[in-house]
């Protein structure tokens, strides 16, 4: 693999542009681009990354809607009584007025066993997000449940992370689904060459509706991104992925994506009967 890698010539501009459209989300095709060389597109679609004054995050996202992804390693012993106590958690969290709500809740089939991850959506950035804490820090019921849920877990984690704008919207899903969240650290600074390359692979993988999320770190774990497939089942997953490769283009963003990668890893999630997608 290394051999083949080693091989690939920079991307050139033009190759960029015609392989496939970049999405209208992620960049402007506004006049004034076109004519900017100076301008952030064209820093975007090269492969040497140079100095801007604006955020990463400001490029790719939009930051007035922030996500909290929450990992939680249940004690092995307690999951039911744990999903029940996150249930009646949501449910008094979204019986209060603090622009949040629960985006989805799953378990780990496949990868992290014991392993519980809840996706919450703030609208009005991070003073949203004090707000709610704030008042939840206030609140003797909420302050009871997550005292019980403490001897429930061994380990926590949380992320905020933002939306990739090239990303479809996020569509709560019905029927009877499994989901695949798929993890990457990435190399510093080699974020925008990544949005560069998945804002056309994406166009890859729209076929059959598998993309439901993908996120990028904005406190936590830096440099992460997180892609989340809906499947209806792990054959499906496998037909979907092989379909991919035979699409030409597609085998190139994969190979111009992998040298970012630091390390990856994958799981394989349930919906909880309390998520809003399913």
């Amino acid at each position: 693999m290394a051999a083949t890698l080693g091989k690939l010539r920079p991307l050139s501009i033009s190759k960029a542009i015609t392989a496939t459209p970049v999405s209208s989300r992620l960049v402007s095709t506004s006049t004034v681009y076109q004519e900017n060389e100076k301008g952030w597109f064209s820093k975007l679609l090269v492969r040497r990354i140079e100095p801007t004054k604006e955020s990463h995050s400001r490029l790719l996202s939009d930051k007035e809607v922030i996500y909290e992804l929450q990992t939680h390693n249940m004690r092995p012993d307690s999951v039911e009584k744990y999903l029940q106590n996150y249930k009646a958690s949501a449910q008094l969290i979204h019986s209060r007025d603090l622009h949040c709500e629960l985006v989805g809740s799953w378990t780990v089939q496949v990868g992290d066993l014991d392993q519980a991850l809840h996706l919450w959506r703030y609208t009005g950035g991070f003073a949203s997000i004090d707000n709610a804490k704030l008042q939840l820090s206030k609140d003797p019921d909420w302050v009871k449940l997550l005292t019980e849920r403490g001897g429930m877990l061994r380990s926590r984690h949380l992320q905020y992370v933002l939306a990739f704008s090239y990303w479809p919207p996020i569509v709560p899903r019905t029927g009877s689904n499994i989901y695949e969240i798929r993890s990457y650290r990435l190399k510093p600074g080699t974020m925008i060459e990544w949005g560069n390359n998945w804002a056309r692979a994406i166009n890859y993988r729209r076929n059959n509706d598998e993309p439901f999320a993908a996120f990028f770190s904005q406190i936590g774990r830096l440099y992460n991104v997180h892609h989340m497939w809906c499947y209806k089942d792990l054959q499906t997953r496998k037909e979907t992925r092989e379909a991919a490769w035979r699409l030409p283009g597609w085998d190139e963003c994969v190979a111009y994506t992998v040298p970012l990668i630091r390390e990856m890893h994958t799981r394989i999630l349930l919906p909880t009967d309390f998520s809003p997608t399913q």
